[in-house]
């Protein structure tokens, strides 16, 4: 599957909001100073955002690379696709 880089950094911000609510409501309920629940939600948020920018590197490295459609055709420009299906749809007849 293919994604853009922009819907990537759309998909990890949308995953460390996540977290960060999640834990802001978490130590909002515990009994704990409001500058230590500012602190520690920016930084599970800061936190979530890096690992999964870093994990999607992992699987970028690990993924085999994409061919471009381009570079697979053949030398002669004879031999594209288009020409191809011309070539059956007459062969038919």
């Amino acid at each position: 599957m293919y994604l853009s880089r922009r819907s990537i950094l759309v998909r990890n911000i949308a995953i460390a909001a996540v977290n960060g609510s999640i834990t802001l409501i978490i130590l909002l309920i515990a009994p704990m100073g409001l500058a230590a629940v500012i602190i520690n939600t920016l930084l599970v948020t800061l936190s979530s955002f890096t690992t999964a920018t870093v994990v999607d590197r992992v699987i970028l490295f690990l993924s085999p690379p994409v061919k471009n459609l381009e570079l697979d055709r053949t030398q002669d420009p004879q031999e594209s696709v288009g020409s191809n299906r011309k070539r059956k749809w007459i062969d038919r007849y």
